[in-house]
């Protein structure tokens, strides 16, 4: 009953911010609300303070007392929904698969894959020496272990 209740106001809240999203949500049983948002454009603490108003005022601690704790997904957590893919296009990302491991920039996302593109270094195909040459390629989000944004400065 008591997290019915808190997933709907949540959803009212974010409803009337529709440029946020949720990420993360939990009840512990001993009532500690955990919420993790994020947004097209990124998250404020103001953003973070109208949800945990939108939560917090419509609920009677007399009957349930509770914590609550808002937060956004932070800059070097990892990517967990297509959405954050997609409003990261244009960064580079550092992808760990299952066998590999995968750096470059994310060109494109949909709600199934993302296409990264990076340069490497090769051997010329003929003659001695290294050639610059542009590779692609497309990322089932199944096969994604773990992605981060890579924050350069």
């Amino acid at each position: 009953m008591f997290e019915k209740e808190v997933r709907q106001l949540l959803q009212d809240a974010l409803d009337k911010q529709p440029e946020l999203f949720l990420i993360d949500f939990t009840i512990s049983s001993d009532h500690k609300i955990l919420v993790t948002i994020d947004g097209d454009k990124g998250v404020t603490l103001q953003d973070c303070m109208n949800i945990s108003r939108g939560i917090e005022h419509n609920l009677d601690r007399d009957t349930v007392d509770f914590g609550l704790e808002v937060t956004s997904a932070g800059a070097t957590a990892p990517l967990q929904i297509p959405r954050q893919y997609k409003k990261n296009i244009g960064r580079k990302l550092s992808v760990k698969l299952v066998n590999d491991k995968v750096e470059g920039e994310l060109v494109s996302a949909d709600d199934n894959k993302i296409a990264l593109k990076w340069k490497t270094r090769e051997p010329k195909p003929i003659g001695k020496g290294k050639v610059t040459v542009e590779k692609q390629q497309e990322i089932l989000y199944t096969d994604i272990v773990e992605a981060k944004v890579m924050i350069t400065f």
